[in-house]
């Protein structure tokens, strides 16, 4: 039961960083790269998807993160689920303290209606985001680490 715990975790946070990780390489860069304001309405709209979503993935990740520690309590890596639980909680703290009061402004925002600071916040919250995207990588390595061992 372990292993399949251990499995289903870093499947889940594998994906997690695969969504982030094209946020952050692929996706916004190419919005960004619009011309006029597209880039801010499709960022507008994706803020408001995924802010409904992540919460969730980023929450259920620390969760089961952590329900595999103490079940591996003993075991020789359990170390490295210990520290990625860490770090994916680390990450939540910085979607809450750093990201989402970007991201939330950022959902509200129109053709008409974004302040004229706009792209200087994305920028804010994209360097945010490399910061968190590095975070949950390192605790995705970590799991894989354990359920390999």
């Amino acid at each position: 039961m372990l292993a399949v715990l251990g499995v289903f975790v870093v499947v889940l946070v594998g994906l997690m960083v695969g969504v982030e990780l094209a946020v952050a390489a692929f996706v916004n860069p190419i919005l960004d790269r619009l011309p006029a304001d597209g880039g801010l309405l499709a960022r507008s709209d994706g803020a408001r998807v995924l802010g409904r979503v992540m919460p969730f993935w980023y929450v259920g990740s620390m969760a089961l993160a952590a329900v595999w520690a103490v079940a591996a309590w003993g075991h020789a890596l359990t170390w490295a689920v210990v520290l990625a639980a860490g770090l994916l909680a680390l990450s939540v703290v910085m979607s809450v303290t750093l990201l989402v009061p970007i991201n939330s402004r950022v959902a509200r925002w129109s053709a008409g209606g974004a302040p004229a600071d706009w792209r200087e916040q994305l920028g804010r919250w994209d360097r945010f985001h490399v910061l968190r995207v590095a975070v949950i990588v390192a605790a995705f390595v970590l799991l894989a680490v354990a359920g390999a061992g």
